[in-house]
Parts: structure tokens; C-alpha cells; sequence
């Protein structure tokens, strides 16, 4: 078994841009979308669907007021018939969102970051949009330093996402952007979803957090670009390592590893990735803090067996894989690699060590995700206490009522001893 490395988003921009910017200011009249069932969920489904009513065509893209089957209003969204997320409801308002609207979001979106959570004290790598927790779904915006990098997971975000960036580089005074679009993402929303990005962006930059710098390169990221939501968990990390081992499977580009080295004074810290661009810039990003991370490019999975035939153990073990669980069609197979790797995990942490163990991938719950680890500890035949479960950090805010956006999932676990054999119950 492999954890395969994770999946790239098409970064390159294209020559001679036009950025799409339809206003966001609404045409009055707008046409009328009625659904069979109200809810609070901000995604309304193709089958919740009961139809366009009126004379006004309703295209891909539109903003669209939704009513209920006897014509009662329910608010507005941006409609896309082609996705199976037909309906992303913006606002339940009596009136029309138009500019002033967008402008609020935003500005509560930024005075969140800024005034609330106080991140430039400590970082200017942040997310400054969480999509549906911030009530505008489909749109991810991450800040680095002068950088505004988005992320676009429906066609109406993509259509207004020039005067988007305006309104935030108007309160932030950054300089430059990037926009990209996963593929997954262009398939289910049925666009081409080209990415773009501005004309002087650099190609790499040097963000800070917590005192420890990272680079990014924009052709060769994940995603936006850095991964936010792991900032306090790395932080926190630290406290554990004092003259420890640590082991950083899955380490992407060394966040934990040099969290557990530079601020955790470990004596030693090993991080392995299975790609190979992001075990260089792990390289690279200890080259930018003047200490030299012990970086492998092996399969996690691999490594640590090997390391389990050989008894090492390690005083901190960090598991932090790519999303195993993609969609509905992986939940078993995905639920299977995280219970070995967790195994895995456990047997390689001596007693009374840490395991540090996560999962990003928003099918699998936080129930699930502990049931699945309370049977790899029988598996391993270890006792395990669980000393925290953790998330995201807090720009990256959950909607009470799209709960899903919650999808990090950080069980802080101290294992124990090795259970005498009578102990051992098989696993899942």
C-alpha cells in the first residue's frame, strides 16, 4: 500500500489574461428558482431542485432569487444547473445581494483575521476566506505576505472573481494574486476554469510563522499554495520534542519537522514525503532557517514498516497524510489506509510518546476518525489516552450549518506500554 502523493491543480497561468469580472451588482429582475425542500445547508442539490419558474432564463453563472414550491422567497444563490450543487446559497436577506453585500462579507471576513484573531502578530501566511464558513461558498482565499492566492470551487465565484480581488487588495494593500481551479473541480461545475494570476507575480515567496520561515513556489503547489489550517497544531507540537526522536511521515514541505526541531529543540528529526519536489522544498525551507532537516523521499508507508522490522521508535510520530478519502467511492479503501498507517504509527512511538495523527478528508467524521483509531491501538496492542482532538486553526471558521467544512481532524494520542498478548483484539 502507498500514500500517494498529492494530487497537483493546474498552477500555470495563461498568456494575454482577461480576468472575468461580471459586476456584482445583480440584474434586475433576476430569474426565480424554486426548490422542493428548504433547508439550512448552504448547498442546494440538482435533485432539491423543483425548477425555474417565471419567464427570466436562469444561465450557469447567475445569480438567481430561491423560492419555495408555493413562491415564497428563501433568498438568493448563484446558480449552476450543470453541477450536482445546483444552488450556493448566498444570502437569505429580503433584498438582492448586490456590492454593498459583498463589501460586508468581506470586510467581516477580513476583520475577523486582522482585529478578532490578531494573525499578523504571529504570521503573514493566513486564509482570509473559509468558503462556506465565511458565507461565501465556493471561494477559498489564503494570504501570503503580498500575495492573494484563491481557490475557486464554483462557476459563479469564477465569473465575478476579478472585483472580488479588488475589494480584497483594497483592505489588505496586496499586490499581486493567483487563481487556479482543480480539476476535479472544472468537471463537477462543468467550466474550463483556466488559472490566472497577475502580471508581475513572483514565482516563489518567503512567508513567516511563528518565527520559522517557509518558501513557496506557486508552479509546484497544492492547492493555494501552503497549507494555514496546520499553524497552531505545529505550534503546538513544539512542547512535546524537547531532546526527543521525531518522525514526520507524509511531511509535505517540513512544517512539523522543523516546528519540532527549531522551536521543540528534538534531538533528531526525520521527514519523509513519497514526492519528490516536496521533500526539496522541505530541504530548502530548513536551508531558509540555517538547520538541516533529515529529509527522505520514500513511501511513508514503506519507511515505517521497515523502521517496525528494525524496532526504531521514536519519542514523537507525526502522521499527517494527503486526503485518502476523495470521495464517496474511497471511503472504505481510504478508511483502510489510515487504520494501517496508524497502526504503524503506534507501534513506532515508545512508551509514553506522542502520536500526532490527522486526517483532512471531510467524509470521514470525527467519530469515524476516533473509532477507527481506538481499533488501530488493539491492532498494535498498545494502550493509547487521548489528550486532545483538535482542528483547524480559527481562519478557517465552520458554518453550524454546513458542518462538513470542519474536515481537519488532529487526535493528540500518549502511547503507552505494549498490552500483554491477552489484551490483543483484532482490528477493524
Amino acid at each position: 500500500m502507498s500514500n500517494q502523493p498529492r494530487p497537483r491543480t493546474r498552477t500555470a497561468p495563461v498568456a494575454a489574461q482577461t480576468i472575468p469580472d461580471r459586476s456584482l451588482d445583480p440584474d434586475v429582475p433576476l430569474p426565480v428558482v424554486a426548490i422542493r425542500t428548504p433547508g439550512m445547508h448552504p448547498f442546494i442539490f440538482r435533485k432539491m431542485i423543483d425548477g425555474v419558474r417565471g419567464p427570466l432564463v436562469a444561465n450557469p453563472g447567475d445569480l438567481v432569487q430561491i423560492v419555495d414550491r408555493d413562491g415564497r422567497p428563501l433568498g438568493y444563490g448563484l446558480w449552476n444547473p450543470r453541477s450536482q450543487i445546483s444552488l450556493r446559497l448566498l444570502s437569505r436577506a429580503p433584498e438582492a445581494p448586490g456590492t454593498e453585500f459583498w463589501v460586508r462579507r468581506i470586510d467581516e471576513a477580513v476583520s475577523l483575521r486582522l482585529n478578532t484573531l490578531g494573525l499578523e502578530q504571529e504570521t503573514n501566511a493566513y486564509r482570509v476566506v473559509h468558503a462556506e464558513g465565511d458565507g461565501l461558498s465556493g471561494l477559498i482565499v489564503d494570504r501570503y505576505d503580498d500575495v492573494l492566492s484563491v481557490e475557486i470551487n464554483s462557476l459563479g465565484m469564477y465569473q465575478r472573481i476579478g472585483p472580488i480581488l479588488e475589494l480584497f487588495a483594497g483592505r489588505l494593500g496586496t499586490k499581486h494574486f493567483r487563481v487556479h481551479v482543480a480539476e476535479r473541480v472544472a468537471l463537477q461545475e462543468d467550466f474550463s476554469g483556466r488559472p490566472l494570476a497577475s502580471p508581475q507575480l513572483p514565482p516563489r515567496i518567503t512567508v513567516s510563522e511563528h518565527g520559522i520561515r517557509y518558501r513557496i513556489h506557486f508552479a509546484e503547489a497544492h492547492k493555494t499554495g501552503f497549507f494555514c489550517d496546520q499553524r497552531d497544531n505545529r505550534r503546538d507540537l513544539a512542547k512535546f520534542c524537547n531532546d526527543r526522536t521525531v518522525l514526520d511521515a507524509c511531511c509535505y514541505t517540513g512544517g512539523f519537522g522543523l516546528n519540532a526541531l527549531i522551536r521543540g529543540k528534538a534531538r533528531e528529526v526525520t521527514c519523509i514525503d513519497l514526492d519528490e519536489k516536496a521533500v526539496a522544498l522541505a530541504k530548502e525551507n530548513g536551508n531558509a532557517n540555517s538547520v538541516r532537516l533529515d529529509v527522505v523521499h520514500a513511501d511513508a508507508f514503506g519507511y515505517m514498516r521497515q523502521m517496525g522490522q528494525n524496532e526504531r521508535t521514536y519519542g514523537v510520530v507525526v502522521l499527517d497524510p494527503p486526503k485518502l478519502i476523495l470521495d464517496r467511492d474511497d471511503v472504505a479503501p481510504g478508511k483502510r489506509k489510515y487504520f494501517d498507517l496508524n497502526v504503524m504509527g503506534m507501534k513506532l512511538v515508545e512508551p509514553g510518546g506522542l502520536l500526532l495523527t490527522c486526517s483532512c478528508s471531510g467524509l470521514l467524521d470525527a467519530p469515524e476518525f476516533l473509532s477507527l483509531l481506538r481499533a488501530a491501538a488493539r491492532k498494535a496492542n498498545r494502550s493509547v489516552q487521548l489528550l486532545a482532538m483538535t482542528g483547524a486553526s480559527a481562519d478557517h471558521p465552520v458554518a453550524l450549518d454546513a458542518p462538513e467544512s470542519s474536515y481537519l481532524k488532529v487526535a493528540w494520542l500518549r502511547i503507552g506500554e505494549r498490552l500483554p498478548d491477552e489484551f490483543f483484539e483484532p482490528g477493524v
